[in-house]
C-alpha cells in the first residue's frame, strides 16, 4: 500500500458533504458520512455520472443521474445492479488525511 497526503485537517469536508480532489493521477470523491471520511472513485460506472452531485442514504452513495446506489463500506452496487465502485482506505493522521492505493506488482518491481 502506498499512502498519499490528500488534505490538511482544515480541508476535510464537513459532515454530510462530498468533495472532489485529484491525487496521484486519480480524481476521487471524499465523502464525510457521519464523521467518517470515505474515498471513492469520482464517476458512476453505470452512466458516468459524477458523484460530487450525489448524496448519501442509509450507508450508500447515490448517483445523481439514475439514482444507482453503492455501499460506502464494500463499494458494491445495490442488488440487481451488478456493478461496484472503488473504495480507497483513508487514514486521519496528525498532519491531515491520507489515502492509500494498492501498488501493482509491476511498480513494486520496477518503481
Amino acid at each position: 500500500m502506498k499512502w498519499f497526503k490528500a488534505l490538511n485537517k482544515n480541508q476535510i469536508p464537513q459532515p454530510d458533504t462530498i468533495k472532489t480532489i485529484e491525487l496521484a493521477g486519480k480524481q476521487l470523491c471524499l465523502i464525510n458520512n457521519k464523521n467518517e471520511i470515505i474515498a471513492t472513485q469520482s464517476h458512476c460506472p453505470h452512466a458516468g455520472g459524477h458523484f460530487s452531485g450525489g448524496w448519501c442514504k442509509n450507508g450508500n452513495l447515490v448517483c445523481p443521474i439514475h439514482r444507482y446506489e453503492y455501499s460506502l463500506t464494500t463499494g458494491r452496487g445495490a442488488e440487481g445492479q451488478g456493478d461496484y465502485i472503488n473504495i480507497y482506505p483513508t487514514e486521519l493522521r496528525e498532519d491531515g488525511l491520507y489515502i492509500g492505493f494498492e501498488e501493482s506488482w509491476w511498480s513494486k518491481l520496477w518503481g
